[in-house]
């Protein structure tokens, strides 16, 4: 059974593990699926080069690819000669978001595996990382991967929001489950299913008096617990396997992941952009820098990303 069938590996030069392409030669071992090992590459000074001409520019450019694919070429050669179905693609890009979105685009992946590393808060509200970017724009599901082993019986934490009574929040709980699931049959391991709900809000106890917390946050409780019930008896789990917890999502999830050592979150996320992203967040944003295992990020259904030509 295959989870994922066509995906593509981001390679980072940077990183001497090259774990993205670790974890796809995982996958492929464990399941039938074709690989693509995607490096994107750019170097402004050849663009600035005002002497040669476009033509010597364009040959210079193509040098570079070329030394590049050579180096990719090396360290995909031990999982081709064992028989895994890989590929590579360089390509020259100064936004290498982008040139990963389009290719997606162009050629129908269904999973993205890109290494991660924790991003600079004060950064990230200025520029906003190449994660994020995917995170946000990539149609097909992300796996953003951490230093945290898969191990045999591992467990693997589905994030949801059982509690939104939204159509796409609740499509997504849907697919959130169902991949994890999947991915630990691939992964032999065990699913967790996981739901934050929010504490009773301090100014409504203060502004209103005979507002009655105690009494609200036990509604509340009671709502999610019903929810996530629902959602659990759906998909045959077991309720020791389901947790609903009171607070945020970026605290929640992290503290269960350390408690359970979780391999994995699967989360959703709708791709916020622009101002709504930068005012209310994405969630699986805040996460990435506070798990040490990986982030699966999915979107829903009938997500249409904002670089697909219309």
């Amino acid at each position: 059974m295959s989870v994922f069938s066509n995906i593509l590996i981001v390679l980072d030069p940077s990183d001497s593990q090259h774990k993205a392409l670790q974890r796809g030669l995982e996958l492929a071992r464990k399941q039938t699926c074709k690989l693509t090992a995607f490096l994107s590459v750019y170097d402004f000074s050849y663009e600035m080069t005002t002497m040669l001409s476009g033509d010597e520019r364009e040959s210079m450019r193509q040098a570079v690819i070329h030394d590049r694919e050579l180096w990719v070429g090396e360290l995909i050669n031990d999982a081709r000669n064992t028989g895994i179905d890989i590929n590579l693609k360089v390509v020259w890009h100064n936004r290498p978001f982008e040139a990963i979105v389009h290719e997606v685009l162009e050629h129908n992946f269904d999973l993205v595996i890109k290494g991660t590393h924790n991003h600079d808060v004060l950064k990230s509200m200025i520029f906003t990382p190449t994660d994020w970017h995917i995170l946000r724009k990539c149609p097909c599901a992300v796996l953003l991967v951490k230093e945290h082993e898969w191990p045999d019986n591992g467990n693997i934490i589905a994030a949801v929001n059982a509690g939104s009574e939204q159509d796409h929040h609740q499509s997504l709980n849907q697919r959130v489950i169902s991949n994890a699931k999947s991915m630990a049959q691939v992964l032999q391991g065990r699913v967790h299913m996981v739901n934050a709900f929010p504490g009773t809000p301090v100014n409504i106890a203060i502004e209103i008096p005979e507002f009655n917390p105690q009494q609200y946050n036990s509604a509340m409780r009671r709502h999610h617990e019903n929810a996530v019930a629902e959602l659990a008896s759906q998909f045959d789990m077991a309720e020791e396997d389901t947790h609903v917890l009171e607070g945020m999502p970026e605290d929640i999830i992290p503290a269960l992941a350390t408690q359970l050592d979780a391999e994995m979150v699967v989360i959703g996320t709708i791709g916020r952009t622009g101002f709504s992203a930068a005012i209310i967040g994405n969630t699986a944003e805040h996460l990435i820098d506070q798990l040490d295992c990986d982030v699966l990020a999915l979107k829903p259904a009938n997500f249409v990303s904002p670089l697909a030509k219309h």
